[in-house]
């Protein structure tokens, strides 16, 4: 990138040692950037330690805004934008992973992973399992690249797209899954409203939802939702 300063690595494993050196150069006056090779410091990247310790030294750290993938395909992807959570990158073994998308299937909001290219056959095969063939995903592949790609289709009709060129399956991928639609059946009832009510009286937004949802049978992520809206409303 044509930079002439000094620079000092800084990754996952730095130990401690690394971050008290960077930061005492601070205390001495020199302003220090943390840089990314790609994409924005911290998203998916190292830099958490260091920026909290910088924190508990009362040390100033300033925010430069940069290319973030999950914002640069939110924007063009046509998902729901309101509401959205991003999970990074699925786990590199199947059972986690499975696990993890499974753990997600009723969740409203927009879905955002990272995925390599060579695991992303694998996490959509995944995704199927989890999510069903009709859910909607989009794949974000190389943005601002050459060769970006933006191709949304069911999940079902993604898989067969993607295997049909080798092309499609290279490059760094963002995918964005819609979130769960609720079924008239799942919406709240005033019964499982109210007891929702009166539990956040005396517990926490998590504790009234999942006993909510033991009393009532509604899910607890919907109630959790709800919660949290209440919550919000009241404070």
């Amino acid at each position: 990138f044509g930079i002439t300063t000094r620079m000092t690595s800084y990754h996952d494993f730095s130990d401690d040692a690394r971050v008290e050196a960077l930061l005492a150069k601070v205390k001495e006056g020199v302003s220090i950037a943390l840089i990314s090779d790609a994409g924005t410091p911290l998203i998916s990247d190292p830099g958490y330690r260091l920026v909290q310790r910088a924190k508990e030294e009362l040390l100033r750290v300033i925010p430069i805004p940069g290319p973030c993938a999950i914002t640069t395909a939110l924007s063009a992807a046509g998902m729901p934008s309101d509401r959205f959570i991003f999970e990074g990158f699925p786990a590199a073994k199947r059972t986690g992973r499975l696990k993890h998308f499974q753990s997600l299937a009723e969740e409203t909001r927009t879905l955002i992973f990272y995925e390599s290219p060579h695991r992303i056959l694998d996490s959509l095969a995944d995704m199927l399992e989890a999510f069903g063939g009709e859910r909607e995903v989009v794949i974000c592949r190389e943005l601002t690249k050459t060769f970006e790609t933006l191709h949304g289709a069911k999940l079902e009709v993604l898989q067969t797209w993607i295997r049909e060129d080798d092309n499609r399956q290279r490059g760094e991928f963002v995918l964005l899954v819609k979130g769960a639609v609720l079924q008239a059946e799942e919406a709240l009832n005033p019964e499982a409203l109210r007891t929702l009510e009166i539990l956040l009286e005396s517990l926490s937004v998590k504790q009234a939802a999942a006993l909510t949802s033991r009393i009532s049978g509604v899910k607890k992520n919907l109630l959790y939702e709800r919660a949290l809206e209440l919550s919000k409303a009241g404070s």
